[in-house]
């Protein structure tokens, strides 16, 4: 009995005693049948079937005084809305209790509502002056939990990589090889690294990756060099010109202050050129650590703590790869670093051997090594570094030398933290607050099976807020829109003569959906419009559904009236009359909706996605299981 609900309950108490007074009738009836017709029986028989209609009668009136009364305050109570007192005028004082524990329990939300209010000011606070931080460089900014999940992006970096979203995947958006190259030098111990990498239709960008509380923040941008600067350019022919005559006049041992001059010609072109050099790579080179630079290869001695002026992703690229080279000739290498000139040290890819030809070292530095940057070739990559690589002996050991500039000493990396106070979550958890969802709905050209959708829309949750995403669409349906129909959704012909497809539509929206939780209101209808279309569209939505018309069952009983209007009028959710039946203002009603049922569901033990479906087959007299038809 405990697994009934009241009203199975009441229903049950009342059935048992009808069954009992119709054996007592039915037991009269039988003497009469074989002959009795003493006015024992005949009081029997009448005391029956009065006995079983008063049953019937008090039957009724528990039911609708006590029983669906009871249900309605339970839901009233777990939704913190105020029941109607009138629906409880038959429980004495409960109605009135409840309505006043629904009262305090409005205090106690607003009292907390107020102290929430006074931290989330400093958090807004934080939150405008890092968007101002991140509008201002002009810079897209990702970060992602430790599974590479989307948590927060910018507008920048929806620019840079159209269709990103929260939830999904940060490696569908770039090259993965180069992300995960990245990422690789991260678990090598560097703080943060740089990456270049192509993106969607062949753009390419650089960024830099750094970890952060567990994720990972990329903070990316346009890689494009601005143009040469004429002053550089001067300069460096200014001091070639100079040093030119001087080489020319040599003709024996070289004067002292002929010497001299050459030095500091000498020096002088080198500036010239790494200020050149500089420039074009956007005013400044970037600083990789030797971890980053020696991520994936093997190291005899510990690494010195130095920055040197290089890109980590291209030439950690370049080294892994002459490195999978030499292996593949039988050398067991090693990276080392070794003091150079005092502004610069040599990087050493060391074996025990004999060494590389020249022109076997030329054939490798022809082929692209990084992933991200798959147009530029090994000589290519030496080249923007301003350096160069080739084979040494000493003694028995065997190197590929390449020079690179120490970077300059800085103060220290200065940047924002931020509480973004997203907590954490278990990947596969399936509990109602945890879930990724797309509220969605849908306007058609009429209920039958027959009929076309001419507008969709969605909105995106990630547990249990809106993210702000939305997708809406009107949808041509390649037929005229019945004037009845258009008289509910205002939608006609002239509005989706321009409007996508039904399969352009579909593979948008599904492209949003991703593999979230699809809830809609009276699911089974546009669930069913999306199904419908797989054999002309090839686009399939597999996802999990919950239908707020069961939840809304599962909270009021089924006895309850269960509209989308009924139910945001419980829930005390307001719809603009310009926005009721147009399919982005039915969705937001409904996100509204859900959203204040799954706490109240929780209070009921319906904690799961897999507990929400269990319930709802005991209501699929109401409504079908949209997760059946899937």
């Amino acid at each position: 009995m405990s697994r009934l609900s009241l009203r199975q309950r009441i229903l049950a108490m009342f059935g048992a005693l009808l069954a009992l007074s119709l054996v007592v009738a039915g037991l009269a009836l039988w003497r009469v049948a074989l002959g009795g017709t003493d006015a024992l029986v005949q009081a029997a028989m009448l005391a029956g079937f009065g006995l079983a209609g008063v049953i019937i009668g008090l039957w009724y009136l528990f039911d609708r005084n006590l029983a669906r009364p009871v249900e309605m305050l339970a839901g009233a109570l777990r939704t913190g809305q105020a029941p109607d007192p009138a629906a409880a005028a038959y429980l004495a004082d409960l109605g009135a209790a409840a309505v006043d524990a629904v009262r305090a329990r409005a205090r106690s939300d607003e009292a907390l509502a107020e102290a929430v209010a006074l931290h989330a000011a400093n958090l807004s606070r934080e939150k405008q002056g890092l968007e101002s931080i991140l509008a201002d460089i002009g810079a897209g900014a990702v970060l992602t939990d430790p599974q590479g999940r989307v948590v927060f992006y910018n507008a920048s970096a929806t620019r840079l990589l159209p269709g990103l979203g929260l939830d999904r995947m940060l490696d569908r958006h770039l090259n993965a090889g180069a992300l995960r190259a990245a990422q690789d030098r991260l678990q090598a111990g560097a703080p943060a690294t740089d990456l270049t990498c192509m993106a969607a239709k062949g753009i390419r960008l650089s960024g830099r990756l750094r970890r952060i509380d567990g994720g990972q923040l990329l903070i990316l941008r346009d890689h494009c060099p601005p143009p040469v600067p004429r002053e550089a350019v001067e300069a460096l022919r200014r001091h070639a010109a100079t040093l030119v005559p001087m080489l020319e006049a040599l003709d024996g041992p070289i004067p002292p202050a002929l010497a001299r001059a050459i030095r500091d010609e000498g020096q002088g072109l080198a500036a010239a050129t790494r200020r050149l050099s500089d420039a074009i790579s956007g005013g400044e080179r970037a600083a990789a650590g030797t971890r980053e630079l020696a991520a994936g290869l093997q190291a005899d001695a510990p690494l010195p703590d130095v920055s040197l002026r290089a890109d980590a992703a291209s030439l950690n690229a370049l080294l892994q790869a002459l490195d999978a080279r030499l292996r593949t000739q039988g050398h067991e290498t090693r990276i080392a670093f070794h003091p150079d000139r005092p502004d610069g040290m040599q990087l050493a890819l060391e074996w025990q051997g004999p060494p590389v030809p020249v022109d076997m070292l030329d054939g490798w530095l022809q082929h692209a090594p990084d992933p991200g940057q798959p147009d530029m070739s090994g000589a290519q990559i030496l080249a923007a570094h301003d350096t160069g690589i080739w084979p040494e002996v000493q003694g028995a050991t065997a190197r590929l030398v390449m020079p690179l500039s120490i970077a300059e000493a800085q103060e220290g990396e200065s940047g924002v933290t931020y509480d973004f106070d997203l907590p954490a979550r278990s990947l596969g958890s399936t509990r109602l607050a945890d879930l990724t969802c797309v509220v969605f709905d849908t306007e058609t050209t009429g209920l039958t099976e027959a009929d076309r959708i001419v507008q969709i829309a969605g909105l995106r949750l990630v547990r249990g807020r809106l993210t702000g995403e939305r997708f809406e669409t009107l949808v041509n349906p390649g037929r005229a829109i019945p004037p009845a129909s258009t008289a509910i959704h205002g939608i006609d012909d002239r509005a989706v003569a321009g409007a996508p497809t039904l399969p352009e539509a579909l593979a948008t929206f599904r492209h949003f959906c991703d593999d979230s939780v699809l809830v809609a209101h009276n699911a089974p209808f546009d669930m069913g419009f999306l199904r419908r279309g797989v054999a002309e569209t090839g686009v399939r939505f597999d996802n999990r559904v919950l239908d707020t018309v069961l939840l809304s069952a599962m909270i009021w009983g089924q006895s309850a009236v269960h509209t989308l209007d009924a139910l945001t009028d419980r829930l005390g959710i307001v719809i603009p009359p310009e926005a009721r039946h147009t399919a982005m203002g039915d969705t937001i009603a409904t996100a509204e909706a859900f959203l204040r049922l799954i706490p109240a569901l929780s209070a009921k033990g319906i904690v799961t996605f897999e507990d929400a479906v269990a319930k709802a087959r005991t209501h699929r007299r109401l409504i079908g299981d949209a997760n059946r038809s899937a």
